[in-house]
This record gives structure tokens, sequence and C-alpha cells, in this order.
């Protein structure tokens, strides 16, 4: 289907149903076609792992007192 870019503004909505139904929409100004519709591609969002760090860390001595801090105790 072509329509003008008067038509296409005025039945947007209308012309997206149609599309979405898989007629191909052509718009057109002085009935040169300027462009056509075209579905966007979704990538899917990929999951993040839980957590701070994907690695393994030593926490065993993570409270142990710095010994560079010990004047300031």
């Amino acid at each position: 289907m072509i329509v003008n870019i008067h038509d296409a503004k005025t039945n947007l909505s209308k012309l997206i149903a149609r599309f979405q139904e898989g007629e191909e929409i052509i718009v057109a100004k002085n009935g040169k076609p300027v462009f056509k519709f075209a579905p966007v591609d979704i990538q899917k969002h990929q999951a993040r792992p839980i957590g701070f760090f994907n690695c393994k860390i030593d926490m065993a001595h993570f409270d142990d007192p710095i010994d560079e801090m010990a004047e300031y105790q």
C-alpha cells in the first residue's frame, strides 16, 4: 500500500495496525516513495551475574587489622 504523507500523518495508528498484520506500507511525497515501514530488531536483555563480583575473592581476612593503620587506632 502506498500512502501520501498527509494521509500517513492522519491515519498513522491505522497504518501501524495494518503493518503489524503483515501489509507493506510505503509513504510517498508528491507520488514518489520516500520510505517504508520496517520492523525493529529487538535485542533481548542479557542477565547480569548476581552480586558485585563475577570472580572468586578470599574474604577470610577481610576484618583483620591493617598493620599500617596501627598508629591511628
